[in-house]
């Protein structure tokens, strides 16, 4: 992968100043520069798959470094402690990376300028962390899930609405970004075709269960959700609008169109005593983002330097089990229906945002290249007039870069990985009561005793790497009512209030 024409048309700075730039980075251990966040929750991520959240939990807390990660931090965090069912630890967590990611919806982020600039020098590690817009979506909707854990219909319906304004700002936002970065690499003659980069395993980003998918951010558990908060809080109108809208997304859904085609029967049913009952089932976790390194020919005038490149490559972990049917007591079993593919979400995130990957690693490229052979060239010229002490400087200056933008040059591997890979539902009537509850996946049977009551009832359940997580109801969610007052008050406002954030 080459720069198109000239690299004049690219950046030409300053040697000397671009060199001290980067050899002060090679300086810093604790630089950003060098972190692996995949790296760094390793740990916490194989205590959670063995079952042991609570001391992945400490885990976390104990590796927390530096405010570049504040918010995956508090995202893992939220997820930690959702899966050990401390819904309020877990809602205190996720509060404050909603109110981050808030920030930069509202574009109010300052750091951020300064983080985008050094990217350009740098590398992408630099950035303030922002979330991939999957991540942001899915925020809000893991907040619903655990306000329907807590029997918390009204919040559940705040957090639905927040996730539909947030997916209308990514849109908006996203289109004005993809015209900036073709602008921007037309100008400085560079290439944002991943397939120009030689050896880059594009078929991980580029196959037909990505490309299926209208974008990254929009689910079928979102709006799955949406419909099932807007039915049990007697809005048929609104729940139709989220069910319509899941099957959109996962088309031929058997769950979604039963949902769709039975609501206002159920609506407008008489209480028989059994519980309209919505299964959650996650399993696996959300793929890594691994640093790889590509070398990149880049012809400066007569000659040709090659500097290396990184780029992300993303890998996931294993295969998640596949729940096969779900049981309650000796009754008749529940088929899930897989309806949140977030493997593959995370692909097309990465899909979306090469482009201007792409274009920042280049430029760093080029500007290092351009400026290692300025100085290579000054010291020809210094040798030519006799002054071998100022050659010698400065082809060590050359030397130092070289060696200096091998050290730093690294591909941004910052990503959420203690969400699922996939998503299923299933959803069913049951006899109000305690009873046990049976998952038979891939792995085997998983058994988990569950108690529901009232006329609507939510459970999630997590299956990672042969062991079950239950995140069951704290309360009973009411049913059959208009939504309160208080649920239709502006979203940051009801989230400021009713997430009990302790200070």
């Amino acid at each position: 992968m080459t720069p198109h024409g000239p690299v004049e048309e690219l950046q030409r700075p300053r040697a000397g100043g671009l060199a001290a730039a980067v050899l002060a980075c090679t300086l810093l251990p604790g630089c950003a520069t060098f972190r692996s966040y995949d790296a760094e929750m390793q740990q916490a991520l194989a205590l959670t798959g063995a079952g042991q959240a609570g001391r992945a939990v400490q885990v976390l807390q104990s590796s927390r470094r530096s405010s570049d990660t504040a918010l995956l931090y508090h995202l893992e965090l939220g997820e930690l402690e959702r899966l050990q069912g401390s819904y309020r630890a877990s809602q205190n967590a996720w509060a404050v990376a909603d109110q981050q990611i808030q920030r930069w919806e509202a574009g109010i982020d300052a750091a951020a300028a300064t983080g985008f600039a050094a990217a350009w020098l740098i590398n992408d590690k630099v950035r303030p962390y922002e979330g991939h817009d999957y991540e942001k979506v899915l925020l809000t909707t893991c907040m619903a899930m655990n306000f329907l854990a807590r029997g918390d219909l009204a919040n559940a319906r705040v957090a639905i609405k927040q996730t539909h304004e947030r997916e209308a700002v990514i849109a908006a936002l996203r289109e004005r970004q993809y015209q900036a970065i073709q602008e921007q690499a037309r100008q400085r003659g560079a290439s944002t075709n991943l397939r120009d980069l030689n050896g880059y395993p594009v078929e991980e980003i580029d196959n037909p269960a990505v490309n299926a998918l209208r974008n990254s951010y929009q689910n079928a558990l979102s709006h799955t959700l949406a419909g099932f908060v807007y039915e049990a809080l007697g809005e048929p109108g609104l729940a139709a609008a989220g069910y319509r809208q899941a099957l959109e997304l996962r088309p031929r859904s058997p769950v979604l169109e039963v949902a769709l085609a039975g609501l206002d029967a159920r609506v407008l049913a008489p209480d028989d005593g059994l519980t309209d009952t919505l299964i959650v089932l996650e399993t696996g976790f959300a793929p890594a983002r691994r640093s790889r390194r590509f070398p990149l020919p880049i012809p400066i005038d007569d000659e040709v330097v090659v500097f290396p490149l990184s780029v992300p490559i993303i890998e996931s972990i294993g295969s998640p089990e596949v729940p096969v049917e779900v049981r309650l007591d000796d009754g008749p079993a529940l088929t899930p229906d897989e309806i949140a593919n977030i493997d593959s979400m995370a692909r097309r995130a990465l899909k979306d945002e090469m482009p201007g990957i792409l274009l920042r690693s280049v430029v760093r490229a080029t500007t290092r290249a351009a400026a290692q052979v300025q100085m290579r060239r000054a010291a020809d010229a210094a040798h030519s007039k006799g002054d071998d002490s100022k050659a010698g400087w400065l082809d060590a200056g050359a030397t130092l870069l070289a060696l200096g933008s091998v050290a730093i040059e690294s591909a941004d591997e910052r990503v959420w990985r203690s969400l699922p890979a996939q998503v299923y539902v299933a959803r069913g009537r049951l006899p109000r009561g305690v009873h046990s509850m049976t998952v038979a996946s891939s792995a085997g049977e998983h058994r988990v005793t569950v108690d529901v009551s009232g006329r609507h009832a939510f459970i999630a359940l997590r299956l990672l790497r042969g062991n079950l997580y239950a995140m069951l109801p704290e309360a009973p969610l009411p049913g059959g009512r208009q939504p309160t007052r208080t649920a239709a008050i502006a979203p940051e406002i009801a989230f400021v209030n009713r997430q009990e954030v302790v200070p």
